[in-house]
């Protein structure tokens, strides 16, 4: 079709494909570049694995984002400057614009001693393995017997449920910067966890806290029914763990022998509230864990590699956007290129939040073509270089292949779903590669 504009996103999450949809139903052309073979990015890939009702909802709605016939798919793809192709690379391509949801792939460094011990884990490397998303399924991960997880939200009742049910851990201990009352998890969450809570330790480690709450008149009791509303709810226990908090703790090293984790040293908090706002100071007490397994919860930051100008683990914004939306810049520094979802601010909100950005940044996208001539960039001559980058390139029919081996193989072993773990077991299933 003449004179219809061609734009390239970057990412398949949830943002990448609520906003590939968003710009295909208003006529353009989408180029979807996507790293992984499959789409759904945390989606597909950071939600609890028993979810099940919920990821066939969302893998639902991501089909019926693929099938529009003028968005184009193109998986096992990455982009970056260590990437199959460059963000320059996709430029030289003529697209008219470009919108970057390529998330959040950055790790966050606390720059702490004794990180680099076999041992101490980043959430995002855990729940990416226990998910099946390679190359992370091919990862030894050490747990041993006793884990600590550094954080208080969603993704740290997660990973402990993983570590107690599927690792048979004995001990989980959550070391949380702040006090009971800023935890950051749902009571929906919490209540998968709750059983596994001592709860007369809790009250112990409650009375150990009071004093420091007490100090910037904080009740007690908001923090306590944070923790113990979900108790109500609770899942039946079935294995012989313990769940722990350490409440008003900051680590601060790593202590291992012959290379593998032994203890973790935390330093003892107390609150300070200015404007407002509770944050945690350290007092300069110290102590220490006797740890086989850290796992730092503390959120993400994009790749700095990715090619965009970048601070803070985030992409540097346009902050006197031309086209805003409601009231937030979607417009990197770079005329013509866009963020949405996580690629715009990093480990804020879930899935609905993911789909609400890449909704939004794609709204601006259209407002920026508005002031544009089309550069009529061929779509054909995309295929073609994406064609020349000599690996598998998975496309939309290619997807389709593999979500029914998976399905079939699902239905054989008896299983509510199963996947493949390895990109060669992926590429066999659509017949792209030989079977060994």
């Amino acid at each position: 079709m003449e004179n219809q504009f061609f734009v390239a996103v970057i990412g398949a999450g949830p943002a990448g494909l609520f906003g590939a949809r968003e710009l295909a139903q208003h006529g353009v052309r989408v180029a979807l570049f996507n790293r992984d073979i499959k789409a759904g990015g945390l989606a597909e890939y950071g939600i609890y694995p028993e979810k099940h009702t919920m990821k066939d909802g969302l893998r639902k709605q991501f089909r019926q984002s693929l099938d529009l016939p003028n968005i184009d798919y193109y998986g096992n793809v990455m982009v970056g400057m260590n990437g199959d192709l460059t963000l320059d690379d996709i430029r030289a391509m003529g697209f008219d614009a470009v919108l970057v949801s390529a998330g959040a792939q950055g790790t966050k460094s606390l720059g702490l001693p004794g990180e680099d011990l076999e041992g101490v884990y980043h959430a995002k490397d855990v729940v990416y393995a226990y998910n099946k998303l390679p190359p992370f399924t091919q990862r030894n991960f050490r747990f041993g017997k006793r884990c600590a997880i550094i954080g208080a939200g969603n993704v740290m009742v997660d990973i402990a449920r993983h570590l107690i049910n599927v690792q048979k851990v004995e001990e989980v201990t959550a070391i949380v910067r702040r006090g009971p009352a800023e935890v950051n998890f749902t009571k929906d969450e919490m209540k998968h966890l709750i059983p596994y809570l001592d709860l007369d330790e809790f009250e112990n480690e409650m009375q150990r806290v009071i004093p420091v709450l007490e100090a910037i008149q904080q009740d007690p009791e908001i923090g306590r029914h944070k923790v113990l509303d979900s108790l109500s709810k609770a899942d039946p226990k079935t294995e012989d763990a313990k769940f722990h908090f350490d409440f008003l703790a900051s680590p601060t090293a790593m202590y291992g022998e012959n290379g593998h984790l032994t203890q973790l040293e935390v330093e003892d908090n107390i609150l300070v509230e200015k404007d407002g706002k509770t944050s945690a100071k350290g007092t300069g007490v110290k102590r220490t864990l006797n740890v086989d397994a850290v796992i730092f919860a503390i959120g993400d930051q994009v790749d700095a590699s990715f090619g965009l100008p970048a601070e803070w683990g985030e992409f540097l914004k346009n902050k006197d956007p031309k086209f805003p939306v409601e009231g937030v810049s979607y417009e990197s520094t770079v005329e013509g290129i866009f963020v949405g979802g996580w690629s715009r601010k990093a480990s804020e909100g879930l899935v609905g939040y993911a789909r609400r950005d890449g909704t939004n940044a794609a709204k601006a996208v259209k407002q920026y073509l508005e002031t544009i001539a089309p550069a009529n960039a061929s779509p054909e001559a995309v295929a073609e270089k994406v064609k020349s980058l000599h690996k598998p390139v998975i496309l939309k029919e290619d997807i389709k292949r593999l979500e029914a081996a998976e399905s079939e193989e699902a239905q054989k072993r008896g299983l509510p779903e199963f996947k493949f773990s390895t990109n060669e077991e992926m590429l066999q299933a659509m017949g792209l590669i030989e079977t060994a």
